[in-house]
């Protein structure tokens, strides 16, 4: 019986699979060059998802107890490894390290897709084998539009991802909306409608963000593609990399909602 599992899972290998022939065709100027995290060049973002993978991984593998729990300075001991790099290697070891965590991934039978349970910490509960790999996934996608759009300012995030990190934002949301700023203490409810895939929800900007369901008179509403409103609400829908049909009616543009979602 299919586990919910094998879809994230499925989706990062196809991503990661695209990812490293991008990768591999970079040249020395590229990895050094911006990317579309803007404090960050190629090479940086290649880092930072190879690092990721291999403190997923240990932390998967303790999980699941094919390992034992990491030490105690085990991110940071691999963050500082990584930050040592030169861009090259930071390149090649992100093609290692991100393929043995999918392929770990890969290699986890259907029992324990179906009823691994996961402590990540930064959650306040542990989540299912689904959800972790979908927030893996959350993190490959989006940093490899931005490896992508250094090169192609029509990148767009794969669209076998799209429904699974539309799992993941509700948990996102509190941490990745800064309202006050923006809006200068005003509460607003937004009204959200996506297309594919289509979604009808609200956002609640009050001193955080929040997702709730549609009411039926928003102070506004915003209408895009579903992957747009994804780069939106990780600070990547810039208006140079922005669709056409994004729009936005009510007391409030696109400009102050850019800012309510900062980006990481």
């Amino acid at each position: 019986m299919p586990s919910p599992a094998d879809v994230p899972i499925s989706a990062l290998r196809s991503g990661s699979d695209d990812l490293a022939l991008h990768v591999r065709a970079l040249t020395p100027d590229q990895l050094t060059g911006p990317s579309g995290a803007s404090e960050w060049t190629v090479a940086q973002v290649l880092s930072h998802l190879g690092s990721g993978a291999e403190v997923g991984q240990a932390g998967l593998k303790a999980a699941l107890r094919s390992a034992g729990a990491p030490p105690a300075d085990f991110n940071r001991r691999v963050w500082a490894r990584w930050d040592a790099m030169s861009p090259e290697d930071q390149a090649a070891g992100f093609l290692t390290a991100n393929e043995s965590f999918v392929a770990y991934y890969e290699a986890i039978d259907d029992a324990t897709r179906s009823t691994a349970s996961v402590d990540m910490r930064r959650l306040p509960e542990p989540v299912d084998l689904a959800t972790h790999a979908s927030f893996r996934l959350n993190e490959l996608t989006l940093h490899s539009w931005d490896v992508r759009v250094a090169a192609d300012q029509q990148a767009t995030l794969a669209p076998e991802a799209v429904e699974p990190l539309l799992g993941v934002l509700p948990y996102l949301m509190s941490w990745s909306g800064k309202p006050s700023p923006a809006l200068s203490g005003d509460n607003l409810v937004v009204g959200v409608h996506t297309n594919a895939p289509d979604t009808d929800f609200a956002l609640a900007i009050t001193d955080t963000v929040t997702l709730i369901d549609p009411p039926p008179e928003p102070d506004a509403t915003l209408v895009l593609p579903t992957e747009s409103w994804l780069r939106l609400a990780s600070g990547r829908l810039g208006a140079a990399v922005t669709p056409a049909g994004a729009t936005v009616t009510g007391p409030l543009d696109l400009d102050t909602l850019r800012a309510v979602f900062p980006g990481f």
